[in-house]
């Protein structure tokens, strides 16, 4: 009798952990996934941190252990049909394509792990997993379009067979590959990697998102308004410098991907968007020669501008030049209608202004004794106040007889001129790096800054004129009451700005 009660009892116990087990599997089935609330993407995984090698499971599951939105990933497929994971067409010098998975399997990866298969590849990423995507990146064929095809076609019958659709997006640089896949999953995602093609013609063909090199939307950055409006996913690769990073946050992509996950989520913390901020205006100085007269105004003449000044502002590109992505104002010693150096300032007066929120500049100052670059607003109802009732606020003056000493100003009926409210901070290499340069703007206070740092603080009131829509202006002028002497030895230097971008609370 003891003996079959041990024996009742036992076989009780194994039912209990067979049916814990079950209702633990069929809880992860039943999952919901809720993808991380962020655009990080870590390209090839989350590997060079932690050394991993690239597309290796470790990177994957590093890339889950982070919360990043996706982690892409590339599949090709051997000659005997096994689809494996390696981004390049050689593995250790084997032509993947001409080579049997077996030959493969020699070599391992700098970790110890195997060549992984998709089916291996896709397991690890689901398992423990309601976070992160599979970006499954299908590369194209080299032996044929054709085969190409039937890649496509393994994949998807091997991601729904482990029933993963839900998880796994597809991304490729070929267009025909990601038409053959909407024909096989009519609601799965698509992204188009070229670039040679605009929202309006992947829509039409039933493709859901562009994901592009960074560079292609700085050089067709209508595509990123008309990508929203069409309903267009937009992601950017492969994106490791943090001022790119901050563009594309700034302009609300949906995925970045990046081989720093880490960076970029720093990144995202420090951006105003984080803190329930929109972009509403920017000029990210992308095209080439002069600045873009849909955004900016020149002012022109030599009259001193009520300082002193020494220049005369032209329209002339030797004097406002974009290349490379950034504005150069140039100051130049020469002799030109009657004044002895030229230089440039524009504006944004009649083309937009606005009332409160956050600018963010970026910019490298010139150097030389005597110059005076400024970053600065006015009231746009100066015309009918007049200055200073209509209020002035400098977000950055420098002069190169002041080396990398910056200041910021307030100007108002009770301060103005040279009795403004206003501070100052010191920073290194001014002339050499670029610094951000940043106003925060309420109807409570004005904060400036420079890399984050706030060094002026003043209370807002309504009694004071900040509290209305004004402009921007970017300047360099020369001598003057604030620039001071001028070198003798001057010939001309530049003042270079990266971006403007003005930000609003939704």
């Amino acid at each position: 009798m003891n003996k079959f009660k041990g024996y009742n009892i036992t076989i009780a116990i194994l039912f209990l952990l067979l049916f814990s087990e079950c209702s633990s599997k069929k809880a992860k089935a039943n999952n919901k996934i809720a993808f991380a609330d962020n655009c990080v993407v870590a390209h090839r995984g989350a590997w060079k941190k932690m050394g991993f090698p690239e597309n290796s499971i470790a990177s994957l599951k590093h890339a889950i252990e982070l919360k990043c939105t996706g982690s892409e990933f590339d599949v090709r497929m051997t000659a005997d049909d096994s689809l494996v994971i390696n981004h390049d067409p050689h593995y250790n010098n084997l032509p993947i394509e001409s080579t049997a998975y077996t030959d493969l399997l020699k070599f391992k990866l700098s970790n110890g792990e195997k060549l992984p298969t998709l089916r291996e590849y896709v397991l690890a990423g689901i398992e423990n997993n309601i976070s992160t995507r599979l970006v499954c990146e299908i590369k194209p064929s080299e032996i044929s379009k054709e085969r190409g095809q039937i890649v496509a076609a393994k994949v998807v019958q091997l991601v729904k067979e482990l029933k993963a659709q839900d998880i796994v997006v597809y991304i490729s640089f070929d267009y025909d590959i990601l038409k053959k896949i909407r024909t096989l999953n009519p609601t799965v995602s698509l992204q188009y990697l070229e670039g040679n093609k605009s929202p309006e013609q992947v829509k039409a063909d039933g493709i859901s998102g562009l994901d592009c090199h960074f560079s292609v939307f700085k050089e067709h950055p209508d595509w990123i308004e008309s990508a929203k409006k069409n309903n267009i996913t937009l992601n950017a690769w492969t994106v490791n410098d943090p001022n790119d990073m901050d563009w594309l946050i700034a302009n609300g992509f949906d995925f970045i991907t990046t081989n720093e996950p880490e960076l970029l989520k720093e990144r995202i913390k420090l951006s105003p968007v984080s803190n329930g901020m929109k972009l509403i205006w920017s000029d990210e100085f992308n095209t080439k020669g002069l600045p873009d007269s849909t955004k900016w105004n020149f002012e022109e003449g030599g009259h001193g501008w009520g300082n002193g000044e020494s220049q005369y502002y032209t329209s002339r590109p030797e004097n406002a030049n974009i290349q490379n992505g950034i504005l150069s104002i140039k100051i130049i010693k020469e002799n030109y209608k009657g004044s002895s150096y030229t230089s440039a300032r524009i504006n944004t007066k009649n083309k937009f202004s606005f009332k409160y929120g956050k600018v963010e500049m970026r910019a490298k100052q010139p150097s030389g004794g005597g110059v005076w670059p400024a970053l600065w607003m006015l009231g746009d109802n100066k015309a009918a106040v007049g200055w200073p009732a209509c209020g002035e606020i400098d977000i950055m003056e420098y002069a190169g007889n002041r080396m990398n000493k910056v200041t910021a100003a307030l100007h108002h009926p009770d301060h103005s001129g040279a009795n403004p409210d206003g501070g100052y901070t010191m920073i290194t290499n001014a002339d050499t790096e670029f610094h951000i340069y940043t106003l925060e703007w309420t109807p409570s206070d004005i904060k400036i800054s420079v890399d984050n740092q706030h060094f002026f603080v003043f209370a807002n009131s309504s009694s004071i004129p900040f509290n209305h829509d004004f402009f921007l202006i970017f300047n360099c002028a020369i001598g003057g009451h604030y620039g001071g002497a001028i070198d003798p030895n001057f010939s001309s230097s530049n003042f270079d700005i990266d971006y403007v971008r003005v930000f609003q609370n939704k």
